[in-house]
């Protein structure tokens, strides 16, 4: 099946854009979401974190202990890449399961995530799409939605690659600057890729 990623810097807008996607019938895998998940519920993946970070990484009922995570690695390149490197292969895991749910006449599938070039996963797709946006646009809509301070924003911000870092690895983009529509840049781009699909299918046939 053509596998298209998508991602974006915090704020960006790329779930936007995957709904207009889910909207034209295209599934899509929420990387992020299912990241949260699996650290919560994927056994392997819970004891490497507990053997990396300590038992305190869960509490008692088995949620993730946010707080005490984000302590350790928000600051710390190498305490990031351990979790990262426990993280990442699992959610791998778990988008070759979706995968196996989705109908084989589905003509391609969506993969949202925001670390898709960090994390590697990129190469694993046939193609990718860069949600962009204005730095001061991303910095309002991540202020208003998260109730938090610009410099707050401006600190996440800076643990990302930049949009320019991001286009020297993309294929496509989709600009998400309140001035152009997003439905008809997300139509465009369908329309590519259900020819990419087809053109896909019959090489493999």
């Amino acid at each position: 099946m053509y596998k298209v990623g998508i991602t974006g810097g915090i704020g960006s807008g790329k779930t936007t854009a995957c709904k207009v996607f889910e909207v034209l019938g295209i599934p899509v895998f929420y990387a992020d979401t299912v990241a949260k998940e699996i650290m919560c519920e994927d056994v392997l993946l819970v004891a490497g974190i507990k053997s990396a970070f300590g038992n305190e990484s869960y509490f008692e009922d088995g949620k993730l202990n946010n707080k005490h995570i984000a302590g350790i690695v928000f600051n710390n390149e190498e305490a990031l890449a351990k979790l990262n490197a426990l993280v990442h292969p699992a959610v791998f895991r778990a988008f070759d399961a979706w995968e196996e749910t989705i109908p084989s006449n589905t003509p391609y599938t969506l993969k949202e995530a925001a670390l898709l070039f960090e994390s590697g996963s990129y190469k694993m797709c046939d193609t990718t799409i860069l949600v962009t946006a204005p730095y001061e646009i991303k910095l309002k809509r991540v202020m208003q939605r998260d109730g938090v301070s610009a410099e707050q924003v401006k600190a996440r911000m800076d643990k990302q690659l930049s949009d320019e870092e991001k286009s020297k690895m993309a294929n496509h983009f989709i600009a998400n600057d309140e001035q152009q529509s997003i439905i008809g840049q997300v139509l465009a781009l369908h329309q590519g890729f259900l020819k990419a699909a087809v053109a896909l299918k019959s090489t493999n046939v």
